[in-house]
């Protein structure tokens, strides 16, 4: 199945793993990361990962010659985005979980923490 054209307009599905997929979604990792590390609520995501879509939009078109609105591909984009960051939010909340509440909670996985027993 040939995805050029229905995920992304470059010519090699290189470009688009690299700008959308390692770029993009590295500094939405890291935004997600940050955000979790202040306590604040994974709906913060949102503005801040439709922000970054645009950035990775402008990426596409400045260095690639991408189209810069297109409302396909920015979705496309920004949903990548949003998986990244909603990943590293929450993969730190649960650090944060079993290390400040570590007399209740302990981790269970990469992503999720859970009460102890007894606790």
């Amino acid at each position: 199945m040939n995805l050029q054209g229905i995920l992304y307009e470059e010519p090699s599905i290189w470009l688009f793993l690299l700008v959308t997929v390692a770029m993009g979604g590295w500094a939405a990792w890291r935004t997600g990361i940050a955000i979790a590390k202040t306590w604040k609520p994974v709906a913060l995501l949102i503005p801040y990962m439709l922000l970054l879509g645009m950035a990775v939009r402008f990426i596409h078109f400045a260095m690639f010659h991408g189209t810069l609105f297109s409302l396909r591909y920015y979705i496309v984009d920004t949903i990548i985005i949003l998986v990244a960051a909603y990943i590293g939010w929450r993969h730190e909340r649960s650090n944060q979980m079993a290390r400040q509440y570590g007399f209740a909670f302990e981790k269970t996985s990469f992503l999720s923490w859970r009460r102890k027993a007894g606790a």
